[in-house]
């Protein structure tokens, strides 16, 4: 409880659960809208989840950049606010019926989003001790898990009662709450601006794709950095494998006549596991080391996600993704609370930008491979489960040889330099 006494991290962990709820009310309410309005026309719903996805493709090369050359907190700020004025446009382009608009309006408001996290997660190096950042990153994924366990019903429970156009009202409304956190919160001026004033005229592709070069140089001079950096993209095939793999394991070998409503349970039961594992890693990522995290994670992973493709029973395999979401939810955290530590601020947001390219990129391929091989290379869905748990099994013993030794030697580094300072 000791990181809740600190005012200004409460500031931007509001402002960052404020956000996430109007990204997920709106993004759900729009969904249910297109299913009631244009039924005989699924594809747009699809079209709409690509509109969230495909601007971090355009956006990518900008995001750590800027969060890195010019003032954070006014990024994260400017964000904030600029999203809440797109939503009035959107709810506009709703109103008048026109999908085109409000299809271009999502995808110029999800390019935008991109930019706060990385932006707020580099404020929070000045906030937050170095101790706490295992704690912070803990509560971060406490807060996804919750919208991912409640996120479907609070956008069905809005979308019913207030209809499409106050669902995103309310949308609008908690990116300026955000961005009023944001604005109260008092960042040291060294952690807004790491890398000292910029003017954004000199933000360019030519300037930014220089900066982007020095940032991925960063992480290649550093083999702890670039293989917590792995430890993301192996994330991001797990991603791609289970955004499909229940869907299949439920409609053609577990429940094929209610296959739907066991689907939407997936998403409650492995959103439930990540909550529970969220709570219990904050506490103990503190007091183990996040290499024994993530290396251990892995393993117990594998052998879940093995045991995945022999379970027969709908009701155990729901149980067993319970379990799995109690199993990844400290491995993020681990990840995500030892980057702040690594990396300088000055850096901070161009290595923060690089991850959701590198889980994007993943979750590209894993789809894609999936989409090929099945069913006419891999013909049971019991093989794509074992497949993923060898890919998780091989990453863990990877982990496990070397990134014990990779810690060693940065602590041993920092220590040198440290007593050189002094």
């Amino acid at each position: 409880m000791e990181i809740f006494k600190n005012r200004q991290f409460l500031k931007l962990f509001a402002a960052s659960f404020t956000s996430q709820m109007g990204t997920v009310v709106g993004n759900f309410a729009i969904a249910f809208y297109l299913l009631d309005q244009f039924s005989n026309q699924p594809y747009l719903t699809t079209l709409a989840e690509l509109m969230y996805s495909l601007p971090t493709l355009f956006v990518f090369l900008f995001i750590g950049v800027v969060a890195d050359r010019m003032d954070r907190q006014k990024v994260a700020l400017y964000s904030d606010w600029i999203r809440a004025i797109i939503t009035i446009f959107i709810i506009v382009a709703v109103m008048m019926g026109s999908l085109v608009l409000v299809f271009l309006l999502l995808f110029i408001r999800s390019g935008i989003s991109k930019f706060f996290m990385p932006a707020q997660m580099g404020m929070l190096q000045g906030v937050v001790a170095r101790e706490q950042y295992q704690t912070a990153a803990g509560l971060n994924q406490i807060i996804y898990s919750m919208f991912m366990l409640f996120g479907v019903g609070l956008g069905a429970f809005t979308y019913r009662t207030i209809g499409i156009e106050g669902a995103l009202l309310i949308d609008g409304i908690s990116f300026i709450i955000s961005g009023l956190c944001i604005k109260a919160c008092k960042v040291p001026l060294e952690t807004r601006q790491p890398n000292g004033k910029n003017r954004w005229r000199d933000i360019n592709f030519r300037s930014s794709w220089k900066d982007f070069k020095l940032g991925v140089a960063y992480v290649l001079k550093s083999r702890l950095l670039g293989t917590i950096l792995l430890g993301f993209l192996i994330f991001g095939f797990v991603n791609g494998a289970f955004a499909i793999l229940p869907l299949f394991t439920m409609k053609f070998k577990l429940a094929p006549d209610n296959y739907e409503w066991y689907a939407s349970l997936f998403a409650i039961f492995i959103g439930a596991g990540m909550l529970a594992g969220s709570i219990f890693g904050a506490t103990m990522n503190q007091k183990i080391k996040p290499y024994v995290v993530v290396t251990f994670g892995l393993l117990i992973a594998a052998c879940f996600t093995a045991t995945l493709g022999y379970v027969g029973n709908v009701w155990l395999y729901l149980c067993f993704m319970f379990v799995m979401g109690m199993v990844l939810a400290p491995i993020n955290i681990a990840l995500a609370g030892w980057l702040p530590e690594l990396v300088e601020p000055k850096f901070f947001g161009r290595i923060e930008g690089l991850i959701d390219p590198l889980l994007m990129l993943a979750q590209s391929i894993m789809l894609g491979s999936i989409a090929v091989t099945y069913p006419n290379l891999i013909k049971e869905v019991d093989f794509i489960y074992y497949i993923v748990a060898g890919l998780l099994f091989v990453v863990g013993l990877f982990f496990m040889n070397t990134l014990p030794a990779l810690a060693k030697k940065h602590a041993n580094q920092e220590k040198a330099q440290s007593n050189a300072v002094l």
